[in-house]
């Protein structure tokens, strides 16, 4: 599609090249940037229309904005900037490199300046950080005819008209009035009378995952952020939520893979730095490996009389580590959707323990049935049914406590995920299965 657009530039068919890119969805071509060579870039970019290049820039990565803010004069740069909603300006402030964002700033007019270092100044993911200030604010005692004319005047500037929010005098959130509400009831009434008054709102220092939370509650498009003081100072739309559900599951996987997170897209991502976010995982889980080779050294004496017994250590801790990780893997996405509380711990810990007991027998049964046709012992075949038992009791209740235990110290669930799981779980079913070994098969 851009490569038509670049020949009708080049035959200087500017007009047709124009209506061509109107017509295309901006997240499309914005994604259609990344295969083109900064010379393409800018002579494209520079055919659309201001309001529409603002718009298709704020969907950029992050080395296609760097390029283009390059290749424009500042005078071009400032047009987008006053373009931009004020939070997808923020973003671009955050991201930019240092000599980037000095280049950004001197090309910004004073009191848009004032509000980006405003919202700079919020902690790192909470919700003050991606809001925005470009809402639709109405007072209770304007009628339906005034409230729309506010909207047609002031909603082209604003981020979603679809919710507007009734304030008071000191800014107080009130309550909100729809559209449609506006659209149906009959223009002489105030909207005193149709406002909705029971709005979840969070607030400004409230965690992002909060919001993300309030949005899948409440099914909503937009969620009004206030101050301590209960005053409404922005809104955060959906979009903006949806790319928090995105980066959150990110940090969780990575957590739950051993990976320290990381916010950059996995091929944007040097080999040294990914390197460096994998090594201090990997050690601690590599000397924590440590102490299962200890336990194994301890027994040594009871595999030197039985050596069959080695053959079924790997099947152990598989076992283990996988029934740890079903169960860890269920309890964090409860508590990341807020479907298990702290409060609920010893309801988790019982419904594990039964299906610890019921994925026990039936996997031990399997299993001595196996190994007594296979080595025509029965008592090994017991020990190592009875051992399979127990690790698979001990990962499910390990499993599911240990993200729990880690939410009630503040910490990430997913830390708690497979591999701290497995080290733990490995160790536990190498002392239950030497144990029992020791004390059927008199070594």
């Amino acid at each position: 599609m851009l490569t038509n657009i670049l020949n009708m530039i080049h035959n200087k068919d500017y007009q047709g090249a124009r209506a061509e890119l109107i017509r295309l969805n901006p997240v499309d071509l914005a994604a259609q940037f990344d295969d083109l060579n900064p010379y393409e870039q800018i002579k494209i970019f520079r055919m659309l229309p201001k309001n529409e290049a603002a718009e298709v820039f704020s969907y950029f990565t992050r080395d296609t904005q760097i390029n283009i803010i390059a290749m424009i004069t500042d005078k071009e740069l400032g047009e987008i900037i006053d373009e931009l909603f004020l939070d997808d300006a923020v973003d671009l402030f955050e991201e930019m490199p240092a000599n980037v964002v000095k280049r950004l700033l001197k090309n910004t007019d004073d009191q848009t300046r004032s509000l980006i270092n405003q919202f700079l100044k919020y902690p790192e993911d909470s919700a003050g950080s991606i809001m925005t200030i470009e809402y639709v604010d109405l007072r209770r005692n304007m009628t339906v005819q005034q409230a729309l004319d506010h909207i047609k005047e002031t909603g082209i500037e604003k981020a979603t008209v679809y919710t507007s929010y009734v304030i008071d005098e000191a800014r107080k959130l009130i309550g909100t009035v729809s559209a449609l509400d506006l659209l149906i009831t009959d223009r002489s009434e105030t909207i005193d009378k149709i406002i909705e008054s029971n709005v979840p709102h969070v607030k400004t220092n409230a965690d992002q995952e909060e919001a993300a939370r309030l949005f899948d509650y409440y099914d909503l498009i937009a969620l009004p952020v206030t101050d301590m003081e209960d005053r409404l100072v922005g809104i955060i739309t959906v979009d903006d939520i949806v790319d928090v559900i995105q980066e959150e599951n990110t940090e969780d996987f990575e957590k739950m893979a051993a990976l320290l997170p990381s916010d950059k897209p996995y091929l944007e991502t040097g080999s040294l730095f990914l390197a460096r976010k994998r090594i201090p995982w990997l050690l601690f889980l590599m000397f924590s490996a440590m102490f299962t080779g200890g336990i194994i050294s301890y027994f040594e004496d009871s595999l030197a009389v039985m050596p069959a017994l080695v053959a079924f250590i790997p099947m152990l801790m598989d076992t283990g580590g996988n029934c740890g990780s079903q169960a860890a893997t269920l309890v964090i996405r409860g508590l990341a959707l807020g479907q298990v509380k702290m409060r609920d711990a010893i309801k988790v810990l019982l419904k594990e323990f039964q299906i610890s007991i019921i994925v026990g027998a039936v996997l031990s049964v399997i299993n001595i049935i196996r190994i007594y046709f296979m080595n025509s012992s029965l008592i090994l075949a017991i020990t190592v049914g009875l051992s399979l038992y127990v690790t698979v009791i001990i990962a499910k209740v390990t499993g599911s406590m240990l993200p729990i235990i880690a939410e009630r110290f503040k910490l990430d669930p997913a830390i708690m995920a497979s591999p701290v799981i497995t080290t733990i779980v490995d160790a536990s079913a190498l002392l239950a299965f030497f144990s029992i070994a020791r004390l059927l098969l008199k070594i």
